[in-house]
């Protein structure tokens, strides 16, 4: 990886439909791809939606997608790698739009400096997740927090990773979630509250989960560094606005 560092930029969408997002995600996919405009990470929360890789099939899908619908879930088939996942208010997405190849960062480094931001985010909250060999994301214990997923088109990586906030985690008992049945999701909300609960702070519980704005800025510095770079000041001053 090459190690003078450059400039990303970082902003913050607040909740956004997946298909204004995914739009987004394209028009700056094609700036890069022409050698315009700078890496860039879109952190936002989405309506709810489950979002099917390439490698998805059916019997990852416990209704069909009619039923998904009927309960207010959208239904999209994306382009990136992977199985299945659900993206929904209180579920913090980062799509980081960057020009792996001009940047001289493998694809490999990318997935790991992804994973390495879902932990470092964890951390900043007191919670200690990890990688498992051969099933990408974030995990603590046997319980999946967070979630990668990614497509590289002529040297630019698109999609992303998602990270569990809060605690409505309902719509993971639906499918099997990165393929993997049987798979129990957590949150950052609902790993401290067990926390609370071991310590004997019961009156912790239940506690308002951090802002995701607050938790993307975790995601984007951690990101950054692992590639060589700095966040665009200015960016995260606009980020942190939102914070407060």
């Amino acid at each position: 990886m090459e190690q003078a560092q450059r400039e990303v930029s970082a902003r913050w969408l607040g909740r956004v439909a997946y298909d204004d997002a995914h739009l987004l995600q394209r028009q700056l996919v094609a700036e890069r791809i022409e050698g315009r405009g700078i890496d860039t990470l879109l952190a936002l929360e989405h309506d709810p939606v489950l979002t099917l890789g390439r490698n998805a099939s059916p019997e990852h899908l416990h209704l069909t997608e009619a039923e998904y619908v009927a309960r207010g879930i959208a239904v999209r088939h994306v382009e990136r790698g992977g199985e299945v996942t659900y993206h929904g208010p209180g579920h913090l997405v980062v799509y980081p739009i960057i020009a792996l190849r001009a940047g001289g960062i493998t694809l490999r480094e990318h997935i790991r400096a992804l994973e390495g931001a879902l932990i470092d985010a964890c951390a900043a909250y007191g919670i200690t997740a990890e990688r498992r060999d051969g099933a990408p994301g974030c995990w603590i214990g046997e319980r999946k927090i967070g979630a990668v997923g990614v497509r590289v088109e002529q040297g630019v990586a698109w999609h992303g990773l998602a990270l569990n906030v809060g605690r409505d985690l309902d719509a993971f008992d639906l499918i099997n979630p990165c393929g993997h049945a049987g798979v129990v999701s957590t949150s950052i909300a609902a790993e401290r509250d067990w926390q609370a609960v071991a310590a004997g702070r019961r009156e912790s519980v239940g506690a308002p989960p951090p802002p995701l704005a607050e938790v993307a800025l975790h995601v984007a510095r951690s990101y950054a560094t692992a590639i060589s770079a700095y966040v665009d000041p200015a960016t995260l001053s606009a980020m942190e606005i939102e914070v407060r």
